[in-house]
């Protein structure tokens, strides 16, 4: 099969396309021919070694996958080959196929197109993950994203007005009317503003941008205000968080295939939109890094096998 690979670690001048062997599912798994891969800012991580539970190459990235699956396992009972799913995985999205747990992987609406449903899994279970399970976001609270125009950005806008939230967001002004559209209450151009002298008394902050953007957070939270930080550098501890009166919870994205089915619902439902601002094949994948790297993009980038 084709597979976008990297023998080093690296910028996206290390992904190639290369010639592998088609995995086989191991018990309790699914073989999927993956029809589009999401490319996340988090592969950037991965790419250059600063993930270690990864590894070291050679190896191939992606998380968000969705296809067909083609194989099972034979104690698998859940899915079966012909079924249209989506979900995260681990990694190898960026292939013809893929193999991952079934509870991973939910079975796609057929409303919902491939290259959409391959938007939605690291993007939206973060957002929901954060806002609706750990922030359990309430009407009328005021909730502050950060990278408000981004990959999980722009959907944790929709998750947070969806949960009744009043919704400020922090982005370049080139993209406020994408998020006003969205449903974005407040905007503060970031390149122009201290949010921190615009943005006061929120309850929750989602960052994910992390650097001094999370101490920097912590002074536009209330008293007891939650800071949810979805990053490898978050810039700030629990100490940090306890000494101003505030709370400080990490994200880890977890897969759910029930989750992903309700997120799906909402997609289908109009209830929630993905942005997807281009799409690349698999051999243009190092442009379609290079992209995601600069954080420029108003939504999100997918591969198309």
């Amino acid at each position: 099969m084709r597979a976008v690979s990297q023998r080093v670690f690296g910028g996206p001048e290390v992904l190639e396309v290369v010639d592998l062997e088609r995995p086989r599912p191991a018990p309790g798994e699914a073989l999927v021919r993956v029809a589009a891969a999401g490319v996340n800012p988090g592969d950037k991580n991965i790419r250059a070694g600063k993930v270690a539970q990864f590894g070291g190459p050679p190896f191939t990235l992606g998380s968000d996958v969705s296809g067909t699956v083609v194989d099972v396992a034979p104690d698998m009972t859940r899915l079966e080959p012909g079924d249209a799913v989506f979900g995260l995985v681990a990694m190898g999205a960026y292939a013809e196929y893929v193999a991952a747990p079934g509870e991973h992987l939910a079975i796609k609406p057929p409303a919902l197109d491939h290259v959409t449903a391959a938007a939605l899994p690291v993007a939206g279970l973060t957002a929901w993950q954060g806002l609706a399970e750990l922030a359990d976001v309430q009407p009328g609270e005021r909730v502050l994203i950060h990278a408000a125009a981004g990959g999980v950005g722009h959907l944790a806008v929709q998750v947070a007005k969806l949960r009744g939230a009043h919704v400020i967001g922090t982005a370049r002004a080139a993209k406020h009317d994408f998020l006003r559209d969205l449903g974005a209450d407040e905007l503060v151009d970031y390149t122009a503003t201290d949010f921190t002298q615009a943005v006061h008394d929120v309850d929750v902050v989602l960052d994910l941008v992390g650097g001094d953007y999370g101490a920097r957070s912590l002074d536009a939270l209330r008293p007891g205000g939650l800071l949810i930080t979805a990053t490898l550098d978050p810039g700030v501890t629990e100490q940090d968080a306890t000494e101003q009166g505030r709370r400080l919870a990490a994200l880890w994205v977890r897969p759910s295939a029930p989750m992903l089915e309700t997120l799906a619902e909402h997609v289908v439902a109009g209830r929630l939109r993905i942005a997807v601002e281009r799409t690349f094949a698999f051999e243009d994948a190092a442009i379609a890094a290079r992209l995601s790297d600069s954080g420029r993009v108003a939504g999100k980038l997918v591969l198309v096998a």
